[in-house]
């Protein structure tokens, strides 16, 4: 199976790779870090190979799941819902195609990206790495779609996230957060169970001159991205503008990434609903709105661990967010931003946001310390390093087995 020349990597998903909108990004530059830093990556995506009449089918009914339901790829039984991604029927069907492809290929090594239920039902005897941001037990009643799921639901997602959990050979999370339940939760051995931090998802950060000089102006620029103005905390981001105002600073905030509720309405609120990464204008004027902002402010509700804060301190961005999740992998006070209490509300984001704005030296080093964080272990180069070193460590376990067989 191994080969003296450069590994052969074969990337598993269910969704695009080569698309900078599946997973925000993280597909994409999952795949770019493996290529320059672990291998030759070779992309097994089965839905790729579907026949185009099946294609533009499944195409039509996600459409019109997604209009019939409001929030596809959920169903609802009354007040319930599941994840379709997570049934057998769906992760058997994707095993079968995966399987005819793997048994094509000659490959060293699998990294299934964000893929525990598609590694289910795959029959390999190659070694599959599992790269997540969280477990099912961590999600359950967490986030808004696993929560008051069918324990019928719940339990076949459970078992479908054991089944994965113990045909992985290394498991790597993005936090301690996801990491601890691999273990305590699924009984995954300590050794090989993994956390390395995700990196930005972008192209290339400032230089270093660019970002140093933001408070270039009395207005405070607040910046909220997410795509669930609620989910994401947009009502706090919303006192917090309240707050600071009535406290006497001049302040605006941006949000990117969704349309809130007509409720939130505001003379110095501006809303850029979508900017498409694949579009280099739209990716421009997202980048523009990293290095003029003073904070990226997201109070959300519920995380696993956050590539936008990433992305952030890439331009030198402070971020003020929740402790939650895996949110405290990220951002370390005082270092690239302050993590606040779950309960915290407006007025607990503005007093901090109040106190480093009109500190311009304790800022100033912030912003540095910001783009330190990046530069050290916010990166994909980092994660690639990282994770090549355990792929080695599979590899060789892989001759030495090879060798006593022979």
């Amino acid at each position: 199976m191994m080969s003296e020349q450069r590994l052969r990597i074969g990337f598993l998903s269910a969704l695009d790779p080569k698309d900078k909108r599946a997973w925000s990004g993280t597909f994409y530059y999952t795949s770019q870090a493996l290529q320059q830093h672990c291998g030759e990556v070779i992309y097994i995506n089965p839905k790729e190979e579907q026949p185009s009449e099946k294609k533009a089918f499944y195409k039509k009914l996600r459409v019109f799941v997604k209009k019939k339901f409001a929030f596809s790829p959920l169903f609802s039984i009354g007040r319930k819902y599941f994840v379709c991604n997570y049934r057998i029927f769906t992760a058997k069907r994707f095993a079968k195609s995966a399987n005819r492809r793997l048994r094509e290929l000659p490959l060293d090594i699998i990294v299934a990206a964000a893929s525990t239920s598609e590694i289910a039902f795959v029959e390999t005897d190659i070694p599959i790495v599992l790269i997540e941001d969280a477990t099912f037990a961590v999600l359950h009643d967490y986030y808004p779609q696993y929560t008051n799921l069918p324990r019928s639901i719940a339990r076949e997602m459970n078992n479908l996230s054991a089944t994965a959990i113990n045909k992985a050979e290394i498991l790597i999370y993005s936090s301690t957060w996801a990491a601890q339940s691999a273990i305590e939760d699924y009984g995954a051995k300590r050794e090989k169970v993994h956390v390395v931090p995700m990196g930005a998802n972008i192209d290339a950060a400032p230089a270093p001159e660019r970002i140093l000089s933001k408070k270039d102006s009395n207005r405070c620029r607040l910046l909220f991205i997410g795509f669930d103005w609620q989910r994401k905390g947009g009502d706090i981001a919303f006192e917090t503008l309240l707050k600071l105002e009535e406290m006497g600073i001049p302040t605006e905030l941006i949000v990117c990434g969704c349309v809130p509720p007509s409720s939130y309405r505001h003379p110095h609120m501006r809303i850029i609903p979508f900017l498409d990464k694949n579009d280099p204008a739209q990716n421009q004027e997202l980048e523009q709105l990293y290095l003029s902002s003073h904070f990226l402010l997201l109070p959300t509700r519920n995380d696993c661990f956050g590539i936008v804060f990433c992305e952030a301190n890439a331009f030198g961005l402070p971020v003020i967010a929740t402790a939650t999740g895996g949110t405290p992998e990220v951002v370390k006070n005082g270092e690239n931003g302050f993590l606040l209490p779950f309960a915290a509300r407006g007025d607990a984001y503005a007093k901090i946001i109040e106190e480093l704005f009109h500190d311009e030296q304790r800022y100033d080093k912030l912003v540095q310390s910001s783009r330190a964080a990046y530069d050290n272990r916010l990166n994909w180069d980092a994660w690639g390093i990282s994770v090549s070193s355990y792929i080695s460590e599979i590899v060789k376990r892989e001759v030495q087995k090879e060798r006593l067989i022979s």
